[in-house]
């Protein structure tokens, strides 16, 4: 047997494989819940990534975000140009800007109400809450609220989480985690964040 001929069998084998472990899977019917943290750039990305993907099969998106207040971004800029992502900015920024504790709780609380709210409705196929994990680092939400509100979620709606330092207890309820690693990053050379590749 020539090479070929043994690497096209060994694929076909592969795929068979594939397929039928496909074949096994089981649909939960239900919204999914995605944690994306860790050190690493890329969490918000990741997650708006999929926003686009939500929007191609034209299901109904929304956002809450949760620390970036009123810093302007791309992605903003461009899901409102769009004009079909629901998008509400509850922070008032990060906390060593407002140096205001109470305030930065009542805050998180208000946007998490309006997540739950949504997450509640049945009105949304994806919901991304940016940066709540940030929100639970700093004890402004319980992680067990949190989980309450995503126990309570309509059954047709994901929710994805982003921010570093996701608390253990969040991770074992996911469906999926992904933790972005940093491995190399412009600021420590020195270099300030870039339109359009930072925010």
């Amino acid at each position: 047997m020539t090479d070929s001929n043994d690497h096209k069998q060994k694929m076909q084998e592969r795929q068979a494989e594939q397929r039928k472990r496909v074949s096994e899977l089981q649909d939960p019917e239900k919204g999914l819940v995605l944690v994306h943290t860790g050190a690493g750039k890329g969490k918000s990305s990741s997650a708006f990534g999929v926003v686009v993907r939500a929007l191609g099969w034209k299901q109904k998106v929304g956002v809450v975000q949760f620390i970036k207040g009123k810093w302007k971004t791309g992605e903003r800029q461009f899901f409102d140009r769009l004009g079909e992502v629901t998008w509400h900015t509850m922070g008032e920024g990060f906390t060593w800007d407002t140096q205001d504790k109470e305030r930065d709780i009542a805050a998180a609380q208000a946007a998490f109400a309006k997540g739950r709210e949504m997450m509640e409705s049945g009105d949304y196929d994806l919901i991304v809450m940016d940066e709540i994990n940030i929100a639970m680092r700093y004890d402004y939400l319980s992680v067990e609220d949190v989980i309450a509100g995503l126990n309570a979620r309509d059954k047709r709606t994901g929710v994805i989480l982003t921010g570093r330092d996701a608390k253990p207890e969040l991770c074992e309820f996911a469906d999926l985690v992904t933790e972005m690693t940093e491995v190399k990053h412009p600021f420590k050379a020195g270099i300030k964040a870039q339109r359009g590749v930072d925010f």
